[in-house]
């Protein structure tokens, strides 16, 4: 069976081709992007498991458009056709929680998410309904960023507000969650087990921390949307309502208040705004190497709010058994890494310089043999987790079918 997964941005396509063979792991054959949704010269590129990196400029003006060059491109390499595609979606909504096969009503109610995920959830259903338009005999399926975390208990999910706004569905969900399962997975297969008590850091352009109790998610800082929790690339993590609230009033247009201040907190907040300098930061480690005091400034507010993040966790759990990395700059920058965990020494966390130094892949870790809590890198693997639920579902469908019962859905919830 072959499985295609689907990775929606904004301005942005990833994509990934699994092979499946029942009772294995899903084995990655080809990876591509199309960078530049929106515009005529899209850059479209693959990456098969064995040949050439093959690049092209496509008309990507439309998601049907960009939709249409991603098949084009697929069709014209010796792949098999996918029996199945799977969608990466940031937020269900309030009523599904568990990965699920694409159907209308799947289809509405990600309609209705999109006022929890303004920014997110309707470029991912544009490009699902482009795709059944393309391909309108492929078996589809969604799968969630917060299903992983529906394993928290009700106290980490509830915020404290009035009876009606809890009802419509306004608690804290969070994200990452195919990133943290991946990373429990992966950790699972190469070690034979997980620690107990555990966090994952995982720090990109969008940064989460979250805390784990036998793997499953207990607690995480994103909450209702993803713009909260620690200081992210370009968005403020966790303010004062007040400060909200200050920005609305601020506003000249009130009809316009709620999307400027909406696009202010998801696009021109974060270590971009404190720095004055574009998302990345490796630009700004380095321009504050060279004496830059806003740009040191954005790095020590970035580290201060994920150090704090997972000290609280580590309160709440009662210590830490490991600490996990993830995410560009969790898994590449040492100095993220060294600065978060900086003078721990006597709480029994000590990282190992040369391993934090080096510039190695995959799992590793990286704290000294001295520490009681271990520090580990492990790279996300989204797109693998979608395929191994993917998989679990097309095969349950065709069991269920057999036996003429509906078909299941799949929780999401790690082995």
């Amino acid at each position: 069976m072959h499985l295609l997964v689907v990775n929606s941005g904004s301005s942005s396509i990833k994509f990934s081709v699994f092979e499946t063979v029942e009772g294995a792991e899903p084995r990655s054959v080809l990876e591509g992007e199309l960078a530049g949704v929106g515009r005529g010269d899209a850059e479209l590129t693959m990456r098969p498991e064995a040949g050439q990196e093959a690049c092209a400029k496509v008309d990507a003006t439309t998601p049907e458009k960009a939709i249409q060059a991603v098949v084009d491109a697929l069709d014209h390499t010796n792949l098999p056709a996918a029996d199945a595609v799977g969608y990466r979606v940031v937020h269900p909504g309030a009523k599904l929680d568990r990965h699920v096969r694409i159907s209308d009503e799947v289809l509405q109610e990600l309609d209705e998410a999109a006022e929890f995920a303004p920014l997110h959830d309707p470029v991912a259903v544009e490009m699902i309904r482009a795709m059944m338009k393309r391909r309108p005999e492929t078996a589809r399926f969604a799968c969630f960023d917060t299903v992983f975390h529906e394993t928290m208990p009700e106290e980490a999910r509830v915020y404290a507000l009035p009876q009606p706004y809890r009802d419509a569905g306004v608690r804290r969900y969070g994200f990452h969650g195919l990133s943290c399962e991946s990373i429990v997975h992966r950790v699972r297969v190469e070690s034979g087990g997980f620690p107990k008590r555990a966090v994952i850091a995982h720090l990109g352009s969008g940064c989460s921390v979250t805390a784990l109790v036998d793997g499953r998610s207990v607690d995480t800082t994103m909450g209702l949307t993803p713009a909260g929790g620690v200081v992210m690339g370009t968005r403020p993590g966790d303010l004062d309502p007040g400060v909200v609230l200050y920005m609305l009033r601020q506003q000249k247009d009130p009809n316009a208040a709620a999307s400027v201040v909406e696009k202010m907190l998801n696009h021109d907040a974060g270590i971009a705004a404190i720095s004055g300098m574009a998302n990345d930061v490796k630009v700004v480690r380095e321009t504050a190497a060279h004496g830059n005091a806003q740009a040191l400034l954005a790095l020590q507010v970035f580290t201060r709010s994920v150090r704090k993040a997972i000290g609280a966790y580590a309160w709440l759990l009662g210590g830490l058994d490991a600490i996990f990395f993830s995410g560009g700059v969790g898994e590449h920058d040492a100095l993220t890494r060294k600065e978060v965990l900086s003078g721990l020494e006597g709480l029994g966390i000590e990282l190992e310089d040369a391993a934090n130094e080096a510039k190695a892949i995959g799992v590793r870790k990286v704290s000294s043999a001295r520490t009681r809590t271990e520090v580990w890198t492990v790279p996300a693997e989204e797109d693998l987790m979608i395929a191994i639920h993917v998989e679990r579902m097309v095969r349950a469908g065709e069991e269920l079918n057999e036996r003429l019962e509906p078909r299941g859905a799949d929780r999401g919830d790690t082995p």
